[in-house]
């Protein structure tokens, strides 16, 4: 007999209470954190286009050196010790939520091919049996036209996948996830 998840089982709309709670989690570049500062605003719609109020958001990202503080990253150079590397938050009433960061640096990808600066991102909400996971590339970045990752994407679904800067105000990248219908964010299966 197959067991099959049944509706109750979906992830929300209650579990981010306690995981959310400490809003420190936002921040992820203490005092002294080397690199270009940046705040990125994640922004979830539905397939209507409504915001989801109540997802919760993670991401995980390289220091601006390109070095996760990782046991798994075996490069030779040492994080940043004032970076933190992961964020949670919850979204609020109108489906965003505002990580303070630095702009990643380039991390290495398959043998000879460095990455674009991106930051991975994964998505809880009401109705999804397991996380979404995507990743935030920074709109206009030369280094995109050569991400072996991004190179996976169709061409004409990879703006889905990018961050773009607020004109009126300096530092604010957006990212819109909508989780279905037209212009569904790209989602990889990890």
């Amino acid at each position: 007999m197959n067991l099959v998840t049944s509706p109750f089982q979906t992830i929300g709309p209650f579990f981010h209470f306690a995981l959310t709670a400490d809003k420190a989690l936002g921040c992820l570049a203490g005092a002294g954190a080397r690199g270009e500062r940046i705040r990125l605003a994640c922004r979830v719609r539905d397939g209507h286009g409504e915001a989801v109020d109540d997802a919760m958001i993670e991401i995980w990202q390289a220091d601006a050196g390109g070095k996760y503080d990782h046991p798994d990253d075996s490069q030779e150079k040492a994080p940043d010790p004032a970076f933190l590397g992961f964020g949670r938050l919850a979204t609020n009433d109108a489906g965003v939520c505002v990580f303070e960061t630095v702009k990643p640096g380039r991390v290495p990808g398959p043998p000879g091919a460095l990455q674009a600066p991106h930051i991975s991102v994964s998505i809880f909400a009401r109705g999804l049996l397991r996380p979404l996971v995507t990743r935030v590339y920074f709109a206009g970045d030369p280094a995109n036209a050569q991400d072996p990752v991004l190179a996976l994407a169709p061409e004409d679904r990879q703006d889905t996948l990018m961050a773009h800067p607020d004109p009126g105000q300096p530092g604010l990248w957006n990212f819109e996830i909508r989780l279905q219908g037209e212009r569904e964010t790209v989602f990889f299966d990890v």
